[in-house]
């Protein structure tokens, strides 16, 4: 039965009977009979029980979530450690049993629950400032429950950086951790030490780590691995450990396969300025008999690494492809994507090789093509117009796959569009056009304009097919495919002048319904152009005579400046007032300079006689050649073999270029892994014995300078004197100059100073030294005439070396950029 508290009427506080409940200010009340008539029933009817909220946390809850005004479930109906109990009247209150456990047995305060340690986690991910329970939930992080660690680590490392003094109170509860029995608990103490950004962590964390790193558990092996990386990354700058570098290289061969995974990209991070993880023989030949035992994403890792190994003969060569082989048929797009890019590095001197690894993917590429995630289908088919400009017509048989679902974004329909065009032969053809005559009437704008530019295309191939689809379009008289209309038909007499006569026949009647500038200046053209051929050429120009005052667009005004003059000299007497009214309006009343130029230009060469004008306006009218031109020729596969499997083939090659060239990277300085291999200990994986077997390929580029040059101030003047510059370039500046920073920037990649002017001093001046591992020397002038001009640079070089010069200015100009954008 369910006892139903009936509240008495309010009456003030000092009459209030002693057994009268508390109500708070939200309406709740503090005493259980209150609760059982509102609170332990739900909707259903349902028993609930009271929620418990231990004490120590209550006044710093109110505090944290927003006052003393709001106060959080069960702070007001506890008392100090304990909680209500049901049934007990007056609202008493008795100790916690639970609350008192941890106290008894260990004789310290108690633990929080891991509900209280979740609210904090809950108000940080709000946004709300939890900063002061800080202390509080590093004492919950001396709980044995592993979720509740769970999530004390997760709020102490987000405080750790903004409080790194407190932040030390967890250390030793994670050191200690890291001996626990359970390896759970061992790697997640592990990962909340290597977490901590906070400087002087080395020192706490290099013991649990080197113990970590030989772990009975695989779990904590691979957190021990990747948090290497973690803190070499925090170190920035410092000494790579070889011990650490020695143990890594050892864990190659770990039972573990994603601990040996892990390594890779432990060695890629810490190993990245001398040129990243070093693949020999040995470790090459261990990676691929490990392949079986990785999962999808250790597999694309591994065949990413194994492109840096170079086979030594044929037929160790043969005996890798055979091993990846299967990897081609693989369920996971990105191995079979992986597996084709090593393939056709690895077989760049056997072109029939190449052929058959690209009929073989054939199948996979097709099934991404189709995919529902978006993402994949996309560069999916990047991939496939990459594999078509060495393969044409290689995936014709399936041009089917290729058509456009209605569902599909548009950004993929004209990726589909653009593999259809180089797709068609005489047996689909009719399909395709089809096809793509159907999208022309999308509701989408850009797609319909893209899929009348696909026609256009094909039009250079099956003219006459394509004129015929062309024209029934204008007669649906829509503005914006009127408009891509014209503009195929301008591009396609240009390269097709046999189609001339047809497309002058379908103008008539277009003037009336084109608005945009692309469409107009198309138009114009065909009639200034092929005036001869349309009946009303001139009449359509006149009305664009008589709106030039209107016309919004200077590109169209100059367009019909062009037309109007070349049609002048086929048809003059129609030509000749408007001609007149035309150039008195751009020369006198015209606002845009480069139209009033154009008009100018134009009165003066008719000045100079018809013969002139002929001569320099009667140009060609078409150039079938340049079809040619257009057409994509059969690359060799290794041209983008190495793009294979980047973003290089979704950006585009020349987008691509511009995009890592504004990326700022970090300059190899010293980028020899074959002497270093000795230091780097790779333990049994890389023999002392088989030193060419570590011979790195290195670019063209690369460059090595040494630390320490001994060059005084009078060698050098003596030395640049005697010198040619080399080389002289401009980079940007704004401002005024700091000689430390510079001084430091340069010295980071030994770059030494011989002389600076004073900040302030106009003009500022410097002179720098380097040397390679060669001895040939980079004396460099720094001058800055004023504080607004580019910083000019000025090098000699001692030996003519073009391609080392080239690393230099490389370097130089990196350290230099950098500080120029610490600046700004």
């Amino acid at each position: 039965m369910v006892r139903v508290h009936v509240r008495q009427e309010e009456q003030p506080r000092a009459a209030r009977p002693p057994h009268a409940p508390e109500v708070h200010g939200d309406g709740r009340a503090g005493d259980h009979r209150a609760v059982h008539g509102a609170g332990l029933r739900g909707a259903r009817g349902r028993r609930q029980r009271p929620r418990r909220f231990p004490a120590e946390f209550g006044a710093r809850y109110r505090a944290c979530a927003g006052g003393e005004g709001r106060r959080l479930r069960g702070a007001g109906r506890c008392g100090a450690g304990g909680h209500a109990v049901p049934g007990r009247r007056g609202g008493a209150a008795r100790p916690a049993a639970r609350a008192e456990q941890p106290a008894r047995a260990g004789g310290a305060a108690a633990v929080p629950r891991r509900g209280a340690a979740r609210h904090p986690v809950r108000l940080m991910t709000q946004g709300a400032d939890v900063s002061g329970l800080f202390a509080e939930m590093v004492k919950a992080g001396a709980a044995a429950d592993v979720v509740q660690k769970k999530l004390v680590q997760l709020y102490v490392c987000a405080h750790a950086p903004r409080m790194p003094r407190l932040a030390l109170l967890a250390v030793n509860t994670l050191r200690r951790d890291c001996a626990d029995p359970s390896p759970a608990v061992r790697g997640l103490a592990l990962r909340g030490l290597c977490d901590l950004r906070m400087p002087g962590m080395q020192e706490y964390v290099q013991q649990p780590l080197l113990s970590g790193l030989r772990d009975r558990a695989s779990y904590v092996r691979r957190i021990a691995v990747l948090g290497c990386a973690k803190v070499h990354r925090l170190q920035g700058d410092a000494e790579v450990d070889g011990a650490l570098v020695n143990e890594l290289y050892s864990l190659l061969r770990d039972q573990d396969p994603i601990v040996v995974v892990n390594c890779l990209r432990a060695l890629e991070e810490i190993l990245k300025k001398e040129g990243g993880v070093v693949i020999n023989k040995p470790i090459a030949h261990h990676l691929l008999n490990r392949m079986a035992d990785l999962d999808q994403w250790g597999q694309s890792e591994v065949l990413a690494f194994l492109l840096r190994y170079r086979p030594r003969s044929e037929e160790e060569l043969f005996n890798i492809l055979s091993l990846l082989d299967g990897y081609l048929k693989s369920s996971s797009p990105s191995v079979v994507m992986a597996a084709t890019k090593l393939f056709l590095v690895l077989a760049r001197e056997y072109p029939h090789v190449q052929a058959d690894v690209l009929v073989r993917v054939k199948g996979p590429l097709l099934a991404a093509c189709t995919s529902e995630s978006r993402e994949l289908c996309f560069t999916a088919l990047c991939h496939v117009r990459q594999i078509l400009s060495s393969l044409p017509g290689h995936f014709s048989s399936h041009y089917k796959k290729f058509f456009c679902s209605y569902s599909e974004p548009h950004y993929i329909k004209c990726q589909k569009m653009e593999v259809l065009c180089e797709l068609v032969n005489d047996e689909n053809v009719q399909q395709v056009l089809e096809e793509l005559k159907g999208y022309c009437t999308d509701i989408s704008v850009e797609l319909a304009q893209g899929a009348i530019s696909a026609i256009g295309s094909i039009a250079r191939t099956y003219t006459e097919q394509c004129v015929g689809i062309l024209t029934e379009l204008l007669g649906l008289q829509q503005e914006h495919i009127t408009s891509a209309v014209v503009q195929a038909f301008r591009d396609l007499v240009w390269l097709c002048p046999q189609c001339t006569d047809a497309v002058c026949q379908a103008l008539p009647g277009c003037e009336d319904i084109i608005q945009d500038s692309e469409g107009k200046q198309a138009l114009i053209w065909l009639l200034g152009a092929h005036g001869e051929k349309v009946p009303n050429a001139p009449y359509v120009l006149e009305d664009f005579v008589e709106n030039v005052k209107t016309e919004v667009f200077p590109a169209v005004k100059m367009e019909l400046l062009t037309a109007l003059v070349r049609l002048f000299l086929s048809r003059p007497a129609e030509c000749q007032d408007m001609l007149g009214r035309l150039l008195y309006h751009c020369i006198e009343e015209e606002k845009d300079m480069s139209v009033r130029d154009r008009g100018l230009f134009y009165y003066r060469l008719l000045q100079s006689g018809v013969d002139e004008v002929k001569r320099v306006l009667c140009s060609p009218k078409s150039d079938p050649s340049l079809g040619l031109l257009e057409d994509q020729t059969e690359q060799p596969v290794n041209t983008w073999a190495s793009e294979f499997n980047t973003l290089a083939p979704i950006y585009g090659k020349a987008r691509w270029a511009l995009v890592t060239a504004h990326q700022p990277g970090e300059p190899c300085y010293a980028f020899s892994p074959c002497t270093d291999s000795g230091n780097r200990g790779t333990g049994s994986l890389i023999s002392e014995g088989s030193k060419e077997v570590l011979k790195v390929h290195p670019d063209t580029g690369s460059l090595t300078l040494i630390p320490d040059v001994a060059l005084t101030a009078e060698q050098f003047e003596k030395t640049w004197l005697s010198l040619d510059i080399s080389c002289q370039q401009s980079l940007p500046w704004v401002g005024t100059v700091h000689p430390d920073t510079i001084q430091t920037a340069l010295h980071v990649v030994h770059i030494q100073t011989i002389a600076m002017s004073k900040a302030g001093v106009q003009p500022w001046k410097a002179y720098f030294t380097a040397q390679d591992d060669s001895g040939c020397l980079f004396l460099t002038e720094l001058l800055l005439e004023a504080e607004d001009s580019g910083m000019q640079v000025a090098v000699k070089q001692s030996e003519a070396k073009p391609e080392a010069l080239q690393a230099f200015m490389s370097v130089f100009r990196t350290a230099v950029g950098a500080v120029a954008g610490l600046r700004s």
